[in-house]
């Protein structure tokens, strides 16, 4: 089965935090506060899936007061910090939805995730991702974690879906103040 073919299947897109919704990077402040760079390319493209009816989640080992702060801004549905076992928690909230592993998709990065990624119906890392993880996902992004990659899975599964002109579409016709010179 191609990968467009799984992406349509997919009506849950959970993902990991640290090296992909960032670019890996711990920072911080004086104070011992972290501090945590999110893309905001990346947050539109989680919106755009949320709007076409993807269910998302952020499932993560660590636990950032940035990250809450950002998941509430984008309204995102699952997020779960401080996990250890990625795979059963995963497995536990697609059984809450009524789904099966082939509509579940996971976006990981490193030793942590493998699990989960072998268990999804597609297994997706970034290019910066640990050479660890490469050998078990459907595919690895051209874009690195934190600097859009997030984007592109987003765009890849609205296009499989064959939603992506159809938005872009959308935001072309709407009207626009057209300025005289």
């Amino acid at each position: 089965m191609s990968i467009e073919e799984k992406l349509k299947k997919i009506k849950l897109l959970a993902l990991d935090c640290d090296g992909v919704l960032t670019s890996g990077e711990v920072q911080y402040t004086s104070a011992g506060e972290e501090i945590k760079t999110f893309n905001v390319h990346d947050g539109l493209g989680l919106q755009l899936l949320k709007k076409s009816g993807i269910s998302i989640a952020i499932i993560t080992g660590r636990e950032s007061s940035a990250l809450t702060r950002r998941a509430q801004e984008l309204r995102i549905d699952h997020l779960y910090q401080n996990c250890k076992d990625k795979l059963s928690l995963l497995q536990q909230l697609a059984k809450a939805q009524g789904l099966e592993p082939e509509q579940v998709g996971f976006v990981g990065d490193d030793l942590p995730d493998l699990p989960a990624l072998q268990w999804s119906g597609v297994a997706i890392t970034v290019k910066n991702a640990h050479a660890c993880v490469s050998p078990y996902v459907d595919f690895i992004t051209q874009l690195e974690g934190g600097k859009g990659a997030v984007r592109e899975v987003c765009d890849f599964i609205l296009k499989a879906k064959g939603e992506l002109d159809s938005i872009i579409h959308s935001i072309l016709s709407q009207k626009e103040h057209v300025v005289s010179k």
